[in-house]
């Protein structure tokens, strides 16, 4: 391994480059400043590469496939005579033409904006001088500033080490074959994404969790409609369940775990193990830095982004709140104004939440339950889909749009969505919150029809006491 002697000086560095790191670097060099990322592994990190962007392939090739096989289109009078699915044909489809085409817009950006790209990892020496390592050789760099944006990796349990048969979320995305059984270990929003996927794709899937039900952090009311479609689709769901071990041969995987004391065992072709994520922070040598971590190993910040060592910012997974890649971005571009000079404060209300299942679920702001906690005046309006005529145009009735305003004034202070384009929708109430929006100013926002959206104006109508459609 060849060292440099002497530390190379540059002005602002971004450890990661995923939708947090790529987001902070671009908007830094945008606001002037000469940025080099750090990047170990992929342009984009695990969102573009292994998670977010390639997951919701898979999700929409097996409603693709599950929509045909099952002639769930019949009732319109379109009559599928089958599919088949080449399994070959849709991993290259989604590595290739989805992946690749993203990655490489990001690299595209990043040579535009002239920001370098230095591969290895990267390790703090101290409070300013980092040593990227790669294969062959490392580099030391003495930075001004630097955005740590390393983002986070699955959390490996005891018994269940990932390895052939048993794989976390990176290795669920490119399994060899579609299992003919998969366990999956962890009912929360990627477990559950990831079981509908490949239930739609013809899996038998067995949902082992450890909490009383799956999806936490979405009530009853919206997570309801996922077991049932579960339930159709054959997965099996056990919870209140302790997974204990994982027993693999060459053909399958046996998953031990038990219930009320009980032991029992499933046999399957893959295990997955979805049981959360954990901040990188752990490699990249913050004990030789004055940043503080928390006891989760999670970075503390301020309200501008920025650790307890003034020129060291950061952003993503590895600071408090939730693991999604939106926020990541969004606390970038707070990052990196505050490095280019500017005053930025993170004041986001709140963090819209997406479950990609069937059907899609979405929250904003106040649910029933927080508002209940805060002693919060506030009223609920839910309108139905199966009352938009969108909606019945595609047959996608099941859901509803629920919303908390607050009663003195209207203003909007929470949404739930379950039902058809929920991801989609939940933007516009994530605009209202963000701004502090009536009821009466969506109600009187002229939407276009037919569409979903009508269904926010008319819960918007319903909050100001005069519903047309309900």
């Amino acid at each position: 391994m060849v060292v440099g002697s002497q530390a190379k000086s540059v002005q602002t560095v971004v450890i990661g480059s995923g939708p947090g790191g790529y987001v902070a670097a671009i908007r830094a060099a945008e606001l002037g400043q000469k940025v080099t990322i750090i990047e170990r592994d992929f342009i984009g990190g695990v969102c573009l590469n292994v998670g977010c962007i390639p997951s919701k392939a898979l999700i929409n090739a097996g409603h693709n496939y599950y929509s045909q096989i099952h002639s769930t289109n019949s009732i319109m009078g379109v009559h599928s005579k089958g599919a088949t699915l080449n399994w070959d044909e849709t991993q290259k489809w989604k590595n290739e033409q989805v992946v690749k085409t993203l990655t490489g817009g990001i690299g595209m950006l990043l040579k535009k904006h002239k920001i370098d790209i230095l591969r290895g990892e990267a390790r703090f020496n101290d409070n300013q001088v980092i040593n990227v390592i790669s294969e062959d050789e490392s580099h030391l760099l003495e930075f001004e500033k630097c955005i740590i944006a390393t983002g986070s990796r699955p959390i490996e349990i005891p018994g269940f080490a990932f390895k052939d048969r048993v794989v976390n979320s990176t290795g669920a995305l490119s399994l060899p074959e579609v299992p003919k059984h998969l366990v999956v270990i962890g009912g929360g929003v990627i477990g559950s994404e990831l079981a509908g996927a490949y239930a739609n794709l013809g899996s038998k899937v067995t949902i082992i969790e450890g909490l009383p039900h799956i999806l936490n952090g979405f009530d009853k009311e919206m997570y309801s409609f996922v077991v049932d479609d579960f339930k159709e689709k054959g997965v099996e769901i056990v919870t209140n369940a302790k997974a204990k071990e994982a027993i693999q041969d060459d053909d399958s995987v046996k998953v031990v775990y038990e219930v009320d004391g009980v032991e029992h065992q499933v046999e399957a072709d893959y295990c997955l193990v979805s049981v959360g994520r954990r901040p990188n922070t752990d490699e990249i040598g913050i004990n030789n830095t004055d940043v503080k971590l928390t006891d989760r190993g999670q970075i503390v910040v301020n309200d501008r982004q920025q650790t307890s060592v003034s020129h060291i910012y950061a952003i993503g997974d590895i600071v408090e709140g939730p693991m999604l890649a939106h926020k990541a971005s969004y606390e970038a571009k707070i990052a990196a104004g505050n490095v280019a000079g500017e005053d930025i404060q993170n004041c986001a209300i709140s963090i819209p939440a997406v479950a990609y299942c069937d059907p899609e679920l979405a929250t904003m702001g106040e649910t029933v339950e927080s508002a209940k906690e805060k002693n919060l005046d506030f009223m609920i309006s839910k309108f139905p889909f199966a009352a938009n005529g969108r909606a019945i145009t595609m047959n996608a009735t099941k859901g509803f749009i629920r919303m908390l305003s607050d009663k003195a004034t209207g203003v909007i202070i929470g949404a739930q969505i379950a039902g058809p384009g929920a991801s989609d929708l939940i933007s516009e109430f994530a605009l209202a919150i963000e701004n502090g929006l009536t009821t009466e100013d969506i109600s009187m926002t002229v939407h276009p029809h037919p569409t979903l959206g009508e269904a926010i104006m008319d819960t918007s109508e319903l909050a100001d006491g005069m519903p047309i459609h309900i």
